[in-house]
């Protein structure tokens, strides 16, 4: 094949013995025109249809599944082959015949016969036409006629293979006005099929309607066809074109039933109303509970974006269940005006500082877990406004708070601000004495209303400074040292806080303190090999000394209440969680860690040690403290053993953590991933005196052929004076892929001590280049009655269609499907 310059250069071609110019012009309309219809054939093409909503199992393709739409340039060659070219002037056509092949920019036609009649300015291929795109597409046709601007043409039995392999054949195929394309007795379907058997699913119409200036698709006398028959008509219906991204209309509605709620349905509606911004009206209707009014605002700004999501319902007390034990008072305080506003952004500044947020409003805390907007076992509600600045040594963060508890053991009015907090940090980029200095700064400002008047709000602010050195050295051995230094000073402006030690308000005191921590870390690294792996036994020993003692019992305490002490903290200088309070006297922490290596992959790494308090005062050691929460004098006083109480004789943190005695709970972590398909983490504490277990947590993840396995085991002990009991639980997910295209998963969290189940969940699920359908069946058996937490079992129906859009339906829904704050399948 060569490119096309004159008509001597065709090769096999026959030419008319007519007039040098005459078949010249003839031959360059021919070059011309076909090039043009090589490219053009393709808009007389079934247009894409919708794709399915977001977090879909099959992904909208860019520009519809046909692609993008092809640029024509002229400039470049265009290679024609035929048997026979032929130029009638007497009819005043270009004749192509035979094995016509006609290829221009990665875009190739074949035909029997191309025809170009220049008086009617048409032209015509017949013939086992077949085109092939450079975007994958391949359409098939007997007959094709175009006029000779490309507005308008006709197909006869025209077949189109998308580059997705969705398929589309129709009897007849025309274009007018340059705009509408119309098909007669058409057919879609995604879905492959060897030929034999019809698709999975189609879509039937008898005319289907493309106009590309609306971007809309049309259909008339439309018909759903699955394994071939027909199970739902549609007089008419109509859709926004895929490659348009954004289009007004009805989005796919969603349905359910709930014991609660009745059946429900919701039918959003989407509002394009500008590129960068959007509205989805979503009311749901209920038949117990009447309409509840959602709305979801989008805005994409030039350096960010934000969302605001509005759900409202003029409760009616009454309606509400009776199964849920509402007293007539509580009807009454819910009656009225219900609802919750949730809005989040994230705006960048430049390209070190960013700001946003997180804020969700409400007018109670069970409102959005009652219409299964939220999931039902969510505890807290934590506001966050934030501004941060980060660069490769620096790092400024201020955020805002606010913390509402969901507990039914919390007062309703229970909250709490951070306004605001602020970390700094700052590594010095040029070694000091050898070593890394960094800088820290932290400042807070807190208040707390637990139920009482607001002129009794808790109030606290602190601001914290730390300078921290290190260094690492090696000697000729291999014995490493990291010697270490630490400087922090503290200032703290409280009132309305209760001395945990008299029981008595503190209506306002400010109290400095400060502590200077030195040491070394020190590591002898042993290191064996075998014919098959590696062995590295490590010692480690750290010393860290500070001053024996820090009047800091007194002082609140709010971000230092969770203390675990595992084999991940066994080195830390201090094993606190937070700022509120800190280590004292001198420490030793010894560990012996060793790390296997085979040289076939994979490793396993296990750590075991123990923590001694060597000097000074021990932050962690329990002592007998009479307080008097409510301030009335002796007779309420209580006796409580514990490190430090809050001002209600609470303690501040676990009374048994491990680290309460001059020697440690022994501590013991291990990883073992011996190949991709297998991993084991595990973290225990064991008891001093008798080795007794005090703490558990195990997981393992297995994936073995077919099947993948997840396990977690957790155990604590009893803490009476944290009014907790001893808790065992064991969680299990497993999934087994039963073909490439079916899956059975299901998973269950069990207390061992209470002897039943929490939750449980089972889930088939099926998928292939088409459809997509899962059903799964999930219950919890949690009663919480003041919060109006019931036991509740769920089944859920969804089915997909490729760029139909899906279908859903829930009974007895414990987390609703347009919830953001879902459980996770297993």
């Amino acid at each position: 094949m060569r490119a096309l310059r004159t008509p001597q250069a065709l090769e096999g071609a026959s030419i008319a013995a007519d007039a040098h110019r005459s078949t010249v012009s003839a031959a360059r309309m021919c070059v011309r025109t076909l090039a043009r219809f090589a490219l053009s054939l393709v808009v007389l093409a079934f247009p894409a249809l919708p794709s399915a909503a977001e977090q879909s199992a099959f992904p909208k393709p860019k520009g519809g599944i046909f692609g993008e739409t092809q640029k024509v340039d002229s400039a470049l060659p265009l290679h024609l082959q035929a048997d026979e070219l032929i130029y009638d002037n007497a009819g005043d056509k270009v004749i192509a015949r035979g094995n016509v092949e006609i290829q221009y920019e990665n875009n190739n036609l074949t035909a029997d016969e191309v025809v170009y009649d220049q008086s009617a300015n048409t032209l015509s291929a017949a013939g086992n036409v077949v085109v092939r795109e450079a975007n994958g597409n391949i359409i098939r046709a007997e007959r094709y006629n175009v006029t000779d601007d490309f507005r308008d043409g006709f197909v006869q039995s025209l077949s189109v293979v998308a580059r997705d392999n969705s398929r589309i054949s129709a009897e007849q195929g025309s274009r007018r006005d340059g705009n509408v394309t119309e098909f007669s007795n058409a057919k879609f379907t995604p879905c492959s099929s060897d030929g034999t058997s019809p698709p999975l699913w189609c879509l039937a119409a008898s005319t289907v309607v493309h106009d590309q200036a609306n971007a809309t698709i049309s259909y008339q006398d439309a018909q759903f066809e699955l394994f071939g028959v027909p199970i739902l008509y549609m007089p008419y219906f109509e859709h926004p074109d895929p490659s348009v991204k954004r289009k007004s209309g009805f989005l796919a509605p969603g349905y359910g039933t709930s014991e609660d709620l009745g059946f429900f349905t919701e039918i959003p509606y989407y509002f394009a109303l500008a590129p960068n911004y959007d509205f989805t009206f979503r009311p749901r209707y209920m038949t117990e509970q009447g309409v509840l009014y959602q709305g979801d605002w989008r805005h994409r700004t030039a350096d960010g974006q934000y969302s605001v999501k509005i759900a409202g319902i003029d409760q009616n007390g009454e309606d509400l269940p009776d199964n849920r034990n509402f007293t007539e008072e509580r009807r009454d305080e819910l009656d009225g005006i219900r609802g919750s506003i949730e809005t989040k952004g994230d705006f960048s500044l430049s390209s070190w500082w960013s700001y946003g947020w997180d804020v969700t409003l409400e007018s109670d805390d069970t409102f959005r877990r009652f219409y299964k907007l939220d999931n039902i076992l969510l505890t807290d509600r934590v506001n966050n406004v934030f501004f941060r600045g980060m660069s490769e040594r620096n790092y400024f963060g201020a955020n805002l708070y606010h913390f509402g508890s969901l507990l039914s053991t919390d007062p309703d009015v229970a909250e709490s601000r951070a306004h605001p907090i602020v970390d700094y940090n700052y590594i010095v980029d040029t070694p000091v004495v050898g070593g890394e200095l960094s800088v820290s700064a932290n400042a807070l400002s807190f208040s707390r209303l637990d139920g009482v008047e607001s002129s009794d709000d808790q109030h606290m602010q602190r601001a914290i400074t730390e300078v921290k050195w290190r260094r690492r050295l090696t000697d000729a051995i291999g014995i490493t040292y990291t010697p270490f230094g630490e400087l922090r000073g503290d200032i703290y402006q409280y009132n309305n806080y209760r001395d945990p030690e008299t029981g008595e308000i503190v209506s306002d005191e400010t109290v400095a303190r400060g502590v200077a921590t030195g040491g070394v870390t020190v590591a002898y690294p042993w290191i064996a090999t075998t014919p098959g792996a590696s062995h590295i036994i490590e010692p480690i020993g750290q010393v860290v000394a500070r001053q024996d003692n820090v009047n800091q019992r007194r002082l609140p305490v709010e971000d230092a209440k969770s203390l675990i002490f595992d084999d991940t903290n066994l080195f830390e200088t201090s094993k606190f969680s937070g700022y509120d309070r800190i280590e004292t006297g001198t420490r030793v922490n010894a560990g012996l860690q060793y790390t296997f290596q085979p040289w076939s992959g994979g490793y396993a790494k296990v750590l075991a040690g123990q923590s001694f308090h060597i000097a000074g005062e021990n932050a962690y050691e329990n002592e007998t403290i009479v307080c008097d929460p409510d301030g009335a004098g002796p007779d309420p006083a209580v006796t409580v053993v514990a490190p430090g109480v809050d001002d209600s004789c609470n303690p501040v943190f676990s009374p048994k953590s491990g680290l309460e005695t001059e020697r440690s709970d022994y501590v013991l972590g291990a990883v073992m991933a011996p190949t991709d398909a297998f991993r084991l983490i595990s973290q225990s504490r064991f008891d001093d005196d008798d080795l007794a277990l005090r703490r558990q947590d195990a997981q393992v993840h297995v994936l073995f052929g077919p099947v993948t396995m997840g396990a977690g085991y957790s155990y604590r002990i009893a803490d009476p004076e944290f009014e907790n009991e001893r808790q065992q639980e064991v969680l299990a997910s497993v999934g087994l892929n039963l073909t490439d295209r079916w899956r059975l998963s299901g998973g269950m969290r069990y207390d061992l001590e209470e002897e039943g189940f929490l939750t449980d969940t089972i889930q088939l699920r099926y998928l292939d280049d088409c459809f997509m359908l899962s059903v799964s069946y999930d219950e919890h058996f949690i009663t919480n009655t003041e919060k109006e937490i019931e036991p509740d079992r769920t089944v859920m129906l969804r089915l997909e269609f490729k760029h139909l859009g899906g279908f859903r339906y829930k009974a007895d829904a414990v987390d609703y499907v347009m919830g953001d704050q879902q459980a996770p399948n297993p």
